[in-house]
């Protein structure tokens, strides 16, 4: 099962708003020795978040959705979510009581859309205001609110997930080759990449700082034994054909 992320909004797309969603996912994920395998961005435009959400739902993967579920007419994503899934928006009954115990009779005729979700769907509570997400299958939506939506997906990830954490958080480890190139190393990369498939490579050139030579940082990611192998047998390859090296770096 990969694990993906929408985060929705145009004013994140506008530059309006500036994204904090994706690195705390990932960290997140992390924490619990868990990878995010994708992302997107979508603003809040009902044809792409259709269909983005129909291949997401046929996909298998676990999902979490952050924003439009509020109840103004620029949330689309509860009515896309119904859509996707083809069955109606409905009202919740335990969404019912919390919005009722919340606004009183503030919760008609606008608020109470918070609750309207698509038929079938669970609650995610909210520890801040009480205004629940909701998911359904393994796609949980919840609001754009940091405050809000980060503490939901922990209780997502801690009550419906455990059986996914990995026994321990992968590392990542670094050197640096200055004045490598990549053009001259690939055959080496494809020798560690077949050698050490548990570690993930990862290759970023550089011109050079005020600092720095042009270099290339290298990195392998994966569980601590399988990403320090790997690292052993690339040092050891590149100190071979000379080249100056940074130290390694854990990260």
């Amino acid at each position: 099962m990969d694990i993906g992320a929408f985060i929705i909004g145009d004013e994140l797309l506008s530059g309006k708003r500036q994204d904090k969603h994706l690195p705390k996912l990932i960290e997140l994920l992390a924490a619990r020795g868990l990878k995010l395998a994708w992302a997107q961005y979508l603003g809040d435009n009902p044809a792409r978040l259709l269909a983005a959400l129909r291949h997401s739902l046929a996909s298998g993967d676990l999902v979490f959705s952050f924003g439009g579920i509020g109840a103004t007419p620029d949330d689309h994503t509860r009515a896309c979510a119904a859509a996707a899934l083809d069955v109606p928006l409905a009202i919740h009954p335990e969404g019912r009581l919390l919005v009722e115990g919340r606004f009183g009779d503030e919760a008609y005729p606008h608020r109470i859309n918070m609750v309207n979700i698509p038929e079938g769907s669970r609650l995610i509570p909210n520890p801040v205001n009480q205004m629940p997400g909701f998911s359904v299958h393994d796609h949980h939506f919840v609001p754009g609110f940091p405050s809000m939506a980060w503490p939901m997906v922990e209780w997502v990830l801690d009550t419906q997930y455990r059986h996914l954490f990995a026994p321990g958080a992968d590392i990542e480890l670094t050197v640096m080759a200055e004045h490598a190139r990549e053009g001259d190393l690939i055959d080496l990369m494809q020798q560690l990449v077949a050698e050490y498939p548990a570690a993930r490579l990862s290759s970023l050139p550089s011109f050079g700082t005020d600092t720095l030579p042009p270099h290339i940082e290298f990195g392998f990611t994966g569980q601590p034994d399988a990403a320090r192998a790997a690292m052993a047998a690339l040092t050891a390859g590149l100190q071979a054909k000379g080249y100056v090296l940074r130290e390694v770096r854990q990260r």
